[in-house]
């Protein structure tokens, strides 16, 4: 039971991470080098709404799993490496939590006014704050595997 909550565990991680590499490295520069500002805002509105779905699911997802194993373990016990991941993985959610509240629920609402300056600045900071997120993923995939 151990190895499938584990399963569970890496596979949300690695939609969350790969669902933010893939916007930031594929999708973004491909809108914004397609599509002008009415076409491309809408479309990333549309697609950030299911990622984050899919986001949201992750983390539920990640806290099911990952709390469990840590009380299992016992905090004194677990290697470093856990309480960095942790640590990393609530200011995970936490920036992830700022950018639905703020920058995204902007941006819907720049769509919906066809404000596309305000819109693009919204999006920009998504972008900005998706790259930190990417980071600090790949800091609590390095500190879980080599911090033990």
């Amino acid at each position: 039971m151990h190895q499938f909550i584990l399963f569970l565990h890496v596979a949300a991680a690695v939609v969350w991470l790969g669902g933010m590499a893939f916007m930031v490295l594929a999708l973004r520069p491909v809108l914004a080098q397609q599509l002008a500002p009415p076409q491309r805002l809408p479309f990333l509105a549309a697609v950030l709404k299911r990622f984050f779905a899919v986001v949201a699911a992750s983390i539920a997802v990640l806290l099911a799993t990952g709390l469990p194993m840590l009380l299992e373990t016992g905090m004194a016990k677990a290697p470093p490496g856990w309480h960095a991941m942790l640590g990393l993985g609530v200011a995970m959610m936490l920036v992830f939590g700022h950018i639905y509240a703020s920058p995204y629920r902007k941006l819907k609402l720049a769509v919906a006014a066809a404000d596309w300056p305000e819109g693009g600045r919204r999006a920009a900071r998504i972008t900005t704050l998706v790259k930190i997120n990417l980071a600090l993923g790949w800091l609590a995939i390095a500190a879980v595997l080599l911090w033990r």
